[in-house]
């Protein structure tokens, strides 16, 4: 579908509550006299069907307070809506993170994440997720769906009365570029917030996970083992391997004894354990996790995505914490970047800042697999885009990734909101102060820190040649290298 045409039917302005009760009925009643019609091609894969959302079950954080939908898209996303029976009129569009490795569109992924953030729902937003049309990497693909759903929205149910785009984790990478692509579109989008984002870029962003691969195998050996087929690090794992995550396991517990008590490994282990972390600034409990994206979302990116071409490099990079970073750094194995697999990994995911509409971000400060540093490197970016006064960021003290309290979610999409109809940008200051009495609701705390300042990206990762400058990718070069035929990610 070419979402550049303007579409007829869509409706611009919120639709009355009758308006939308007989929308409802009557798509009910479409879907239960065409036995679900369109759930059942989807089941069987075909993704041109235009017959809109199916009703659906809602998850049962919203069961009660919703009718839900779920269809998949001309470009074979699934997705999953929610409309709140005391809708707000206003819509929160939520880009989910990852990425997922599977091949196809995971039909359940957007209705787990509608659970997840049924806070959003609760609070009177109706809300609309995409599972994206394939797994495996892709940040502009990922936001073209993220933009489709919030189009199909309105094809259903009307133009809402505002539209925010959410994101977390890798997701925040998508929606920050649904905000430079979609965002300056009069009335597309009203606001984002963005949680625990990944907003350093794909080309910088993983720079710590390419100094763990190779620091791993320098101490460990053994990914791959000398008797195994040998292949280049940045590759993550050759095309052909059947290794698994439980194989992978293995080797980083025969290595390292993470999963036993400190007691129970060996003193070879627990060296290696505690170079690996040092030098990596890695979290103990987040390092499998961290070796597995190094593993197969890397060869996924080179592999898959990238024609085996390399976009990752440690040449000129400083190794040190360890127990002898001189035999580090003279043994650990080095590599230079092809420039057009840089070019088109920058192209695909790295964000110019170029912002026009309020942008609130909320970051755990001890968040252990999108650090906090990333932060400094989006404020960064929009500066550099001298576009800074479109951004407000919050910090909490918190150490989780991939959920925070509800109450802080809560209170954030409210001060987005009333950012947005006032005109008047908040203080990390005044988001704080707002929180407690959305704890007064959903009892799960208010931990911000509103004097909290991340130190820059460079601080935390390494960086690499020209990498101290923001934004990753000017605007300037996106319009150049957006002339390139095949230029940056399939879809």
């Amino acid at each position: 579908m070419d979402w550049t045409r303007t579409n007829a039917v869509i409706r611009r302005s919120v639709p009355s509550t009758a308006h939308r009760r007989t929308t409802l009925t009557a798509l009910l009643a479409g879907a239960l006299a065409a036995g679900f019609l369109v759930g059942a091609s989807n089941a069987r894969g075909e993704t041109g069907g235009t017959a809109g959302p199916a009703r659906a079950g809602c998850p049962a954080a919203v069961a009660d307070k919703a009718t839900c939908y779920t269809g998949r898209d001309p470009n074979g996303a699934y997705y999953a809506i929610a409309v709140p029976n005391d809708w707000n009129g206003s819509l929160v569009v939520h880009a989910h993170g990852g990425p997922d490795l599977g091949a196809e569109s995971d039909p359940g992924r957007s209705l787990d994440d509608l659970g997840r953030w049924s806070v959003m729902v609760k609070e009177g937003y109706a809300w609309a997720g995409s599972s994206y049309r394939r797994g495996g990497y892709g940040t502009r693909m990922a936001a073209a769906d993220t933009e489709s759903v919030r189009r199909l929205f309105v094809g259903e149910f009307g133009k809402p009365r505002r539209t925010f785009v959410h994101g977390q984790s890798w997701g925040g990478n998508v929606a920050a570029k649904v905000v430079e692509t979609y965002g300056n579109r009069r009335g597309a989008y009203d606001g984002a917030l963005l949680t625990n984002g990944v907003l350093g870029g794909g080309s910088r962003g993983y720079d710590y996970r390419v100094d763990l691969r190779v620091v791993y195998q320098y101490y460990c050996g053994n990914h791959p083992r000398p008797t195994e087929p040998q292949y280049p690090l940045w590759q993550g794992l050759r095309a052909g391997s059947t290794m698994t995550s439980a194989g992978l396991r293995a080797r980083l517990q025969e290595c390292t004894g993470y999963a036993s008590a400190p007691e129970e490994r060996t003193a070879l282990q627990q060296r290696n354990l505690d170079d690996i972390l040092a030098v990596t600034r890695i979290p103990e409990h987040t390092l499998e996790s961290h070796l597995r994206f190094a593993t197969f979302t890397f060869r996924d990116i080179v592999h898959d995505r990238l024609g085996d071409r390399n976009p990752f490099g440690n040449e000129g990079v400083r190794y040190s914490g360890s127990h002898d970073d001189e035999a580090l750094n003279a043994g650990v194995e080095r590599f230079a970047p092809d420039p057009a697999a840089v070019r088109d990994l920058s192209y695909d995911s790295d964000l110019t800042g170029k912002v026009s509409i309020p942008v609130l971000t909320m970051h755990a400060i001890d968040d252990p697999t999108a650090f906090v540093e990333h932060e400094a490197a989006y404020r960064a970016t929009l500066h550099g885009a001298r576009r800074d006064g479109h951004l407000v960021q919050t910090f909490t003290r918190e150490a989780e990734h991939s959920e925070l309290s509800d109450a802080e979610y809560a209170n954030s999409i409210a001060a987005l909101d009333k950012w947005v109809r006032s005109g008047k940008r908040p203080t990390a200051g005044s988001v704080a102060a707002s929180c407690a009495a959305f704890d007064r609701t959903y009892g799960t705390g208010c931990f911000y820190d509103p004097a909290f300042r991340p130190a820059p990206y460079a601080t935390r990762v390494e960086p690499r040649p020209g990498g101290l400058r923001w934004p990753a990718m000017t605007s300037a070069q996106e319009r150049a290298w957006s002339r390139i035929e095949g230029v940056g990610i399939a879809p």
